[in-house]
């Protein structure tokens, strides 16, 4: 079995374009709006290069490899390992292992939870969504949900 069949648990389950996300702890939880986000996500998933104005973005790699792009300096990332990308900073990352990739994401504010809830459907199951390209309103709803957000799309997902 890979890792990208195994199921996540947590407080909500959520399908954000092509990965699945658990809301594992809310920044409504704690007085310092501390969030931690748990991920799976298929090879090659990547967001856009994108900027948090307000919030540090945190993320832990527990199964897999990602490929970092932090303020155009790449690093390859593997199980085990943490990297933050400051806010401030224009960042995304590419999944590079075949079997996927599981990560934890950190966060102190509500900008990245928000976005993943208003960009977000309901998981109808505890796996990964079925897979599709993006589409033209995808992107709009997306960057619409990021900017709302204090999160700006500058560029790309990495290739």
């Amino acid at each position: 079995m890979t890792m990208i069949n195994r199921t996540i648990a947590g407080k909500e389950l959520l399908w954000f374009n092509n990965t699945l996300v658990a809301i594992q702890v809310s920044s409504t939880d704690g007085e310092d709006r501390t969030c931690v986000v748990e991920h799976r996500m298929p090879y090659g998933d990547s967001p856009p290069l994108h900027v948090h104005r307000r919030e540090d973005e945190v993320f832990h790699i527990l199964e897999g490899r990602l490929r970092f792009q932090i303020n155009s300096h790449e690093r390859m990332v593997g199980a085990g390992e943490t990297i933050i990308a400051p806010k401030g900073l224009p960042h995304t990352f590419r999944v590079e292992s075949p079997e996927g990739a599981h990560t934890l994401t950190i966060t102190r504010g509500a900008d990245f939870e928000t976005m993943l809830r208003q960009a977000s459907r309901p998981a109808t199951s505890p796996a990964l969504p079925p897979q599709v390209a993006p589409t033209q309103e995808m992107i709009a709803a997306l960057t619409r949900a990021c900017a709302e957000n204090g999160i700006d799309i500058i560029g790309p997902p990495l290739g």
